[in-house]
C-alpha cells in the first residue's frame, strides 16, 4: 500500500551545516534530481536515506503568496517541509488515495495534478507526519561506505498509545513485534524497506535514528577523531549500559546503543 520506503525526511535551516555532519559521520551523497523547489541533497549508509530539505519558513511562505504564486501551493510547500516526515514512494498515488482512504487515513495535505509532481501527507496516531510521493527523488549510490555510527536499526518514534500505533502500522503493511528484552523495550514494525520502532516518550521523546555498535566507547572515539562529540541524555533505561546520543545541526537525534 506505502509502496517502498524513500527517505526520512528531515527540515533543515540549512543544508549545507547538515550535510557536513553527516558526511562527518561517514554517510555518502546521493546524486538527487530537480523536483523540489527548495535546496535538498541525500545522504545514505547504505541502509537509510536521510533526505535533507532547506525549511521553509512562514516567513518564505509569505513572501511566495506576495509574488502571486497560488496560495495553496504556498501552504503545502511549508506543510510539507516544516516535520521530519517518513517518506514513501510508489507510482499512481491518486489510485492509493483512494485506498488509504478507505483506511481512514485523515490528508493533512495533497497535490495532485497532471502538472505537477504527485504527493499526499498525513500524520500517524502519534502525531508523526507520513508522506506519500509518486517517484524517486534520487539516484541510488552503488557501494555506500557504511557510517561511524554503526548498523541502523531503525527510526524510533515515540508513541503514547503503542498498541494504537502498531494496529495503525500493520494496517499499512508492518509487521510489529514487541521487543520487551530490547536494550530499550519498544515495538518494532518492520517492513522489506524500512524498520519503525515505537517508544515509550518518557524514554525517546523526539525522533531517533538508532544504531546499533559492538563498542560504544570505540564509536565515541572515532566520532571524536572526526570532531563529533555526544551532545544530549540518554533514555534513563540505558543509563547503565553503554550507550550514546548524537544531535545533528538541524536537531535531529541519533543514538547509539549495544543492544543484547
Amino acid at each position: 500500500m506505502l509502496g517502498r520506503f524513500l527517505e526520512y525526511s528531515i527540515p533543515t535551516p540549512d543544508v549545507r551545516a547538515s550535510l557536513d555532519f553527516y558526511g562527518a559521520l561517514g554517510f555518502s551523497q546521493a546524486e538527487v534530481g530537480e523536483t523540489w523547489p527548495h535546496p535538498y541533497a541525500v545522504v545514505t549508509d547504505g541502509r537509510l536515506h536521510l533526505g535533507l530539505h532547506q525549511q521553509t519558513t512562514p516567513q518564505q511562505t509569505t513572501a511566495l503568496n506576495a509574488t502571486g504564486q497560488h496560495a495553496t501551493a504556498a501552504i503545502l510547500a511549508y506543510a510539507a517541509a516544516a516535520l521530519p516526515a517518513l517518506t514513501f514512494v510508489k507510482a499512481d498515488v491518486l489510485h492509493q488515495l483512494g485506498i488509504l482512504e478507505s483506511r481512514r487515513v485523515t490528508l493533512e495535505y495533497r497535490k495532485l495534478g497532471n502538472d505537477v509532481f504527485n504527493e499526499i501527507g498525513w500524520l500517524d496516531p502519534s502525531g508523526h507526519l507520513v508522506r506519500l510521493i509518486e517517484a524517486r527523488t534520487f539516484s541510488p549510490i552503488k557501494n555506500p561506505q557504511g557510517s561511524l555510527c554503526g548498523y541502523f536499526q531503525e527510526i524510533g518514534l515515540p508513541a503514547p498509545d503503542r498498541e494504537l500505533a502498531k494496529n495503525y502500522w500493520e494496517e499499512l503493511g508492518f509487521v510489529g513485534l514487541d521487543e520487551p528484552d530490547a536494550a530499550l523495550a519498544h515495538i518494532s514494525c518492520t517492513s522489506d524497506s524500512i524498520d519503525i520502532g515505537l517508544y515509550d516518550p518518557a524514554q525517546l521523546s523526539l525522533p531517533t535514528l538508532v544504531f546499533e555498535t559492538e563498542n560504544v566507547a570505540a564509536a565515541l572515539a572515532r566520532l571524536a577523531s572526526a570532531g563529533i562529540m555526544p551532545s544530549g541524555t540518554v533514555p534513563a533505561a540505558l543509563r547503565d549500559r553503554p550507550a550514546a546520543m548524537l544531535a545533528a545541526p538541524e536537531g535531529t537525534r541519533i543514538l547509539l546503543l549495544t543492544d543484547g
